[in-house]
């Protein structure tokens, strides 16, 4: 690239820089999408630079094919129904020795690895996130029903970067499986967040899956409703938290392919982005 179309990026990414400075972005990282070492690497440059060019960035991690990975070990076999995990109680024990211990350590020294910025928790810590039960088919798979953003906000304001692990306690005491697409929508509604950007190993929303021809680069929230239907089973989740975060008065919904180096970047500071943004 030449030094005329490297300025012309920073001009393109001004007006950008100037609407979410101080603003927050909740970015939900996806299991698939840690997969690739260099997108991972990509992906915590993303993060860091949204934090030192003003903007206040908390990462949402899932981590669905380690945890899977972990179960094949142990001979345990995964169940899914509707996108979501079985969990049973055994289960859980292992969702979240993966989820806090494991993947949650491994997105914090991503993202350390370019400053002091990243500070690891869980929906337990603090009382984050507060769940119950969202079918008893699923065992300890948990909604969201209260947020608590107090250690959130002290970390943001002090400049750091949370790191979150979405398993929670419910009411009952008991522990829940979170799905990390519902609670990163939780968090931006409740943070008053700019935009949320789910990273996925998809380009976006299909116009007509399984035909990966035509992505939809916008789409509002009526018309997703409509579509619901129609959508693969892994995708529901992903796009009913669009529908939740924007229907809670979060401005800008994104799904965005995590595996594509820097993809979001491309979408916070350019013209065109990428992938399907929701809006209400």
């Amino acid at each position: 690239m030449s030094a005329q179309a490297k300025a012309a990026t920073f001009v393109e990414a001004l007006p950008w820089i100037a609407r979410y400075t101080g603003r927050t972005v909740v970015v939900k990282y996806g299991g698939h999408a840690m997969d690739d070492p260099a997108a991972a690497a990509a992906f915590a440059q993303d993060v860091v630079l949204l934090r030192y060019v003003g903007l206040r960035p908390v990462v949402v991690h899932g981590g669905g094919p380690q945890i899977t990975a972990h179960l094949d070990r142990l001979g345990v076999e995964s169940v899914f129904d509707g996108g979501r995990r079985v969990t049973t109680a055994d289960t859980m024990q292992v969702v979240r020795m993966v989820l806090v211990g494991q993947v949650n350590r491994d997105v914090v020294g991503l993202l350390n690895a370019h400053g002091p910025f990243a500070v690891g928790m869980s929906g337990e810590d603090a009382n984050l996130f507060t769940a119950t039960q969202l079918d008893p088919a699923l065992g300890y798979v948990g909604e969201v029903t209260a947020v608590d953003t107090g250690a959130i906000k002290a970390l943001v304001d002090d400049g750091r970067i949370p790191v979150v692990a979405t398993v929670a306690k419910g009411a009952d005491g008991d522990l829940y499986n979170v799905n990390a697409d519902t609670a990163a929508a939780a968090l931006a509604v409740a943070l008053d967040a700019a935009k949320v950007v789910f990273l996925t190993d998809v380009e976006g929303l299909y116009r007509d899956y399984p035909s990966r021809d035509d992505v939809i680069s916008q789409i509002t929230a009526l018309d997703l409703e409509a579509l619901l239907p129609s959508l693969s089973e892994g995708m529901v989740p992903k796009m009913e938290a669009c529908l939740r975060a924007v229907r809670g008065g979060v401005p800008r919904a994104h799904v965005l392919d995590g595996r594509v180096p820097h993809a979001l970047l491309l979408e916070v500071f350019t013209d065109d982005g990428v992938g399907t943004m929701v809006t209400p």
